[in-house]
């Protein structure tokens, strides 16, 4: 994800770049204090990176030739306003990201104008989101706390879509529909709405069982709208309720979508005064937003003023890595264990190895040298540890590795994703081995915050092995050769004395030294 490292002074100007399936797009906003920012300027300009390749794999020649003429153009706007190319965030969504030729057209694009840029995945598109809406929309949060929430977006490549159950978070997922591949599949009848109603009513269809599975989508009154085209219906049938948002009642909605649905491209450039650009994608758009909308109890959408680009702004406004983590950690905390839920894992011991596990890792943080990030993985990880058991008790560590590599988790990158799969895969049995290729795949300082994290999960589950929780805390006392577990206990802890023998051996290779229990 896109963080900076190193807090931003009140008052800084900064530049955000988003390299998307239909357009170029930046913004530009000065860095307020405590986590806020002011938009100053805006600029886009349509790029058909997203037709190349959705349709062929690749992008084109002429494609990398208008992009790096447009950012060359962005750069001269960013020199204008005073800004070094270390206050400027370039970030490439779903075109770049599957293009089989991503890795050439970012070079060329460092070559020729300085910008190094980062390639989001859809889950982290969805966290960026999430923080450029609670941002938005900061006047209505004790309404959207009383609630079930759908936060959904609709992009030329992909459709992001947030599930929310009173401000925590349920679910969130990545589509492969976006108006730009709608166009690809149903190009034949592009001119009849109803053609494109068909092709998508199947693909919502799904998506919607798999969210109502769960979060009962009848329970969500509060639905948002990002994105260009839900401001366009803002625009026209809307009414401008706050300072960075709008609403939509939901039969106005329907109504407007009904009469494009009767209107030809040329007809809708001519209602609306919108570009031929903006109205090729604009009814397949505004239809995926109803298809959610109707499964909802939602009376009004809400429309915010923001986009990818303001959730990265966010990040700079956010600064040090602490202060990221510190917004998503209650979001990654629900997701985690709304996935758990998912495959029935027994909660309470969940819970409370997490717990043991966090005591663990802050009493050895002089000798792990982790962050408050990896923090956060040994909370999702600890939560997850059993998740495995759903497939199968005899090596439910490996099933539940599958099951993380095969889900998402709000909040966290892909990367993210394949520690927490790895330390679950490792806390218990085999230690890692450079011959397990999802271990051996990872970059050396991640296989170092696997094995350190494993290795404190090993010992945090053994202090419950018998999932009743005698074990309630641990206080960590060291000397040159031994970390003495001075453990609060209810009872006879015999067993989970033996949990860490048997288990322990792991934290004693990493860490150097032996565990007693006392």
């Amino acid at each position: 994800m896109t963080r900076p490292r190193v807090p931003l002074e009140p008052g800084r100007i900064v530049g955000v770049v988003d390299i998307g399936a239909t357009a170029i797009r930046l913004v530009i906003a000065e860095i307020g204090p405590n986590g806020t920012w002011r938009r100053l300027d805006r600029a886009g300009k349509p790029i058909s990176l997203g037709r190349d390749v959705f349709t062929t794999g690749y992008l084109s020649a002429e494609s990398m030739r208008q992009s790096i003429k447009i950012l060359s153009g962005f750069r001269e706007l960013l020199d204008g306003w005073g800004i070094t190319t270390s206050d400027v965030r370039v970030i490439a969504t779903s075109a770049v990201r599957e293009a089989k030729n991503r890795d050439m057209f970012i070079d060329r694009v460092f070559v020729r104008t300085g910008f190094r840029t980062v390639v989001v995945e859809g889950v982290e598109e969805n966290h960026l989101t999430y923080l450029a809406v609670q941002h938005a929309l900061a006047p209505k949060r004790q309404e959207f706390l009383k609630t079930g929430s759908l936060i959904i977006e609709v992009g030329g490549g992909s459709t992001e879509l947030m599930l929310l159950n009173r401000g925590q978070m349920v679910a969130a997922h990545s589509l492969r529909i976006g108006t730009v591949r709608m166009e690809q599949q149903v190009r034949p009848g592009w001119d009849t709405g109803l053609q494109i109603e068909e092709y998508l009513k199947e693909n919502i269809r799904v998506t919607r069982e798999l969210l109502d599975a769960e979060m009962r989508l009848d329970r969500v009154k509060f639905f948002v709208a990002v994105g260009g085209d839900a401001r366009i219906a803002a625009a026209t049938v809307g009414r401008k309720t706050g300072d960075a948002y709008s609403e939509i009642a939901a039969d106005d909605f329907r109504a407007f979508v009904a009469g494009l649905m009767q209107c030809s491209i040329e007809e809708t450039v001519h209602e609306l005064g919108v570009t031929y650009y903006e109205a090729e994608g604009l009814l397949p758009a505004l239809i995926v937003y109803r298809g959610f909308l109707e499964a909802t109890s939602a009376d009004t959408l809400i429309v915010p003023d923001v986009s990818i680009r303001e959730g990265v702004l966010a990040t700079f406004a956010l600064g040090t890595e602490e202060n990221v983590v510190r917004q998503f950690y209650d979001q990654v905390i629900a997701s985690a264990r709304s996935l758990g839920r998912r495959y029935h894992y027994d909660e309470r011991h969940a819970l409370h190895v997490r717990e043991l596990a966090v005591q663990i890792f802050d009493g050895m943080k002089e000798d792990h040298g982790m962050d408050a990030h990896c923090r956060l993985l040994i909370e999702a990880a600890a939560i997850l540890h059993d998740i495995g058991y759903f497939i199968r008790s005899a090596g439910h560590h490996k099933h539940g590795q599958y099951i993380i590599e095969n889900s998402e988790i709000f909040g966290v990158s892909r990367t993210d994703v394949r520690i927490i799969s790895n330390v679950v895969r490792y806390h218990r049995r085999s230690a890692p081995m450079p011959t397990h290729p999802s271990f051996s795949s990872l970059r050396r300082e991640h296989r170092m915050v696997v094995m350190k994290i494993a290795a404190i999960l090993r010992v945090a589950d053994a202090l419950d092995r018998g999932h009743i929780q005698r074990v309630s805390s641990v206080s960590l006392e060291r000397n040159e050769d031994d970390v003495m577990f001075h453990c609060t206990h209810t009872g006879d802890i015999s067993v989970e004395k033996n949990g860490v023998a048997v288990k322990g051996g792991m934290f004693e290779d990493v860490f150097g030294y032996r565990v007693v229990i006392l």
